[in-house]
């Protein structure tokens, strides 16, 4: 038990800026880290519920409220996998053979596709969750859980490009089986979860974390021969916010068809 508790809170001082008391970080302590990853999800997706109740309460408009659900990941996490897209954007952008991609993911210095491609991240975010109904932000709460499942699982079974990096670390920490049956129930339990709220929302959601994730495997192999912990962030971004836009388009289909 005190593994599991040290693997908990290592889990939540590594990814998110949440206070947790002290943990050892030995390597029989990380065997069960990534199996509470999806646990930092529910916090965000808690506070961005309470932050859309707070909002109407006080009379927010849409822009505020959306600027809040834009920036509630990034302060929860302290920007640990958006920067993870900013480095994987500028080694995609370079267009180099796959070792130097790998080198630009390692370096710590921000790129001009980094800045550009962050602009153009937040603003499209800001741009759909603005035209989100507040009544749909529980739903899109469940999808910074199912990220964070989805991205340990790549952990599991992708192969990784730096043999050397964290992320090869808590593979080789991780006791796999564990791991795929604790990421199983999260995965199950959040598309549980999103049927008794909504089906038509839950078959969009699901089908646009399918789409990601395969596209996660497919460029992470073609272009850096294996995942990273930088390649993994970029895809936990890049589904929540292709999450937030195919609900906000499906919101608008369905009010069309009224």
């Amino acid at each position: 038990m005190r593994r599991i508790w040290n693997s908990f809170l290592i889990s939540f001082a590594m990814y998110s800026r949440i206070p947790v008391p002290r943990a050892d970080w030995e390597k029989e302590n990380m065997k069960y880290t990534m199996c509470f990853f999806p646990a930092i999800g529910a916090v965000v997706g808690l506070l961005l519920y309470i932050w859309g109740r707070v909002a109407a309460w006080l009379g927010f408009g849409s822009l505020m409220r959306a600027a809040g659900c834009v920036l509630l990941p990034v302060v929860v996490t302290g920007g640990i996998h958006l920067d993870g897209f900013l480095d994987t954007m500028d080694a995609l952008s370079s267009h180099q053979p796959q070792e130097r991609k790998i080198e630009i993911l390692k370096d710590s210095h921000a790129g001009a596709f980094a800045v550009i491609m962050g602009c153009a991240y937040f603003t499209l975010a800001l741009g759909a969750w603005s035209e989100i109904d507040p009544a749909l932000y529980p739903a899109l709460g469940i999808v910074f859980v199912l990220s964070r499942a989805l991205s340990a699982l790549a952990l599991a079974v992708f192969p990784k490009a730096n043999k050397k990096g964290s992320l090869a670390l808590f593979s080789d920490a991780a006791q796999k089986k564990v791991l795929l049956v604790s990421l199983a129930v999260w995965i199950a339990g959040c598309a549980g979860i999103l049927i008794v709220m909504d089906w038509r929302y839950a078959l969009v959601i699901l089908a646009t974390a399918v789409v990601t994730f395969w596209y996660y495997h497919h460029m992470a192999m073609k272009e850096f021969g294996g995942t990273t912990g930088d390649i993994a962030g970029f895809f936990v971004q890049v589904m929540e916010l292709a999450c937030a836009c195919t609900v906000m388009i499906t919101q608008c289909v369905l009010l069309a068809v009224r």
